[in-house]
């Protein structure tokens, strides 16, 4: 199935399942989707989405719930990661950053709206009850108190601090790669795969994570606002791996980690790992 085809399914899927409510708040419905509307490369849906269609696909239409309970748990990261209290930045995917753009009190709002969100979707998925409460299980452990808050309670704390790099690779694994994890584990709960399965990708997800960051780190310190389409030259007082490895240290641990990923995905069917080196490609192309 092409994937290309099923993101832009998951695409109509965002917009029939965005949800209008009623009241008489003059902009509650715009600011509460409007982070989800404005882009960004969908790469956790589109994780999960990728596993569901290499080896599932007549699951792919019922997977659209949970990869849009994913993406919009992430957005809600972003939005309360960008406030005044985290990094008070002013731009994300191009857009106005919602605390900029409404108020602070209306940023915050919409971050706590999307992530209970995300559960009602899971719960309305069309899948067996076990699953959902696999998925839903996985969703709160890998973006709640023990996953991606933990990671960005340390990284908030530890500010204006230098850490060693076993520290900083725990904070990003928390912060960063718990969900990105989540997102190929999902997939294989849906697509029924075995327990080792799941936990080879989880696997696979957690290192991903890493590149991610690491790629986000470099990406901060070399481009600029409009090419990034966000707040750049942010992370002076944080421990990234650019302030810890150096430019060219960071440079090749995201060559190391991205190499490291496309072998473990050569252990799995070819229909999978050509699907999951194709999104590496597009997401780590640079």
């Amino acid at each position: 199935m092409n994937l290309e085809s099923v993101m832009e399914g998951f695409e109509r899927f965002l917009e029939e399942e965005a949800p209008l409510f009623e009241g008489f708040h003059p902009h509650y419905n715009e600011y509460l989707w409007e982070m989800v509307r404005n882009g960004g490369k969908r790469f956790r849906p589109r994780l999960l989405l990728g596993v569901v269609s290499a080896l599932a696909p007549l699951l792919v239409k019922s997977a659209y719930a949970p990869a849009l309970a994913l993406e919009i748990l992430h957005t809600y990261s972003l939005i309360h990661d960008d406030l005044p209290a985290m990094d008070n930045a002013a731009t994300r995917r191009g857009h106005p950053t919602l605390h900029v753009k409404y108020d602070e009190a209306s940023a915050v709002l919409a971050g706590d709206a999307l992530n209970t969100h995300a559960f009602y979707l899971l719960a309305q998925a069309p899948l067996g009850s076990d699953t959902k409460v696999a998925l839903v299980r996985e969703l709160a452990s890998a973006g709640g108190a023990g996953g991606m808050v933990l990671g960005q309670a340390l990284d908030c704390y530890f500010e204006h601090q230098k850490l060693e790099i076993e520290k900083l690779r725990f904070i990003h694994l928390h912060k960063t790669g718990r969900l990105i994890a989540a997102s190929l584990k999902m997939g294989a709960i849906i697509a029924a795969l075995s327990k080792e399965e799941q936990a080879r990708l989880e696997e696979i997800g957690l290192k991903l994570g890493l590149l991610f960051q690491v790629q986000d780190d470099i990406i901060d310190a070399t481009w600029s606002e409009e090419e990034a389409g966000k707040t750049t030259q942010n992370d002076g007082a944080k421990n990234s791996y650019v302030n810890l490895l150096g430019l060219e240290g960071a440079r090749m641990e995201h060559a190391r980690l991205k190499e490291e990923v496309r072998v473990l995905l050569g252990f799995f069917p070819e229909a999978l790992s050509l699907t999951l080196l194709e999104i590496l490609e597009k997401q780590f192309k640079s």
